[in-house]
């Protein structure tokens, strides 16, 4: 993945990371999600993929992996933490209750 960030930024040093490949312009919206789905369709992904799906997967992973909610919220650049705990697939896991916390913290462990 670095490889592929590296090769688009060539001997740029600032600037848009992606540019079209004929234009030379900034990438937009709709450049994304074409490249999205493009990419999804020749990996036989038999389900939607767009760049939301591809966020709304990285702030999920980084709320399973134990990444803090307020780390999490900064990655999402959500202003309200619910907005972040939508993502929260693990919430109504019981081992990662506040209680445990608590009990370890105080049992010195």
């Amino acid at each position: 993945m670095l490889r592929a960030l590296e090769a688009c930024r060539g001997q740029r040093v600032d600037g848009p990371l992606i540019l079209r490949p004929l234009s030379g312009n900034p990438v937009d919206r709709r450049d994304v999600y074409r490249m999205v789905s493009r990419i999804a369709r020749v990996a036989d992904i038999p389900r939607h993929i767009s760049p939301h799906s591809l966020r709304h997967a990285a702030i999920t992973n980084a709320l399973d992996a134990g990444v803090p909610l307020r780390d999490a919220q900064i990655l999402a650049r959500h202003a309200d933490p619910r907005t972040t705990e939508h993502y929260d697939r693990a919430r109504g896991n019981l081992d990662r209750h506040g209680v445990h916390f608590l009990t370890a913290y105080v049992a010195g462990v």
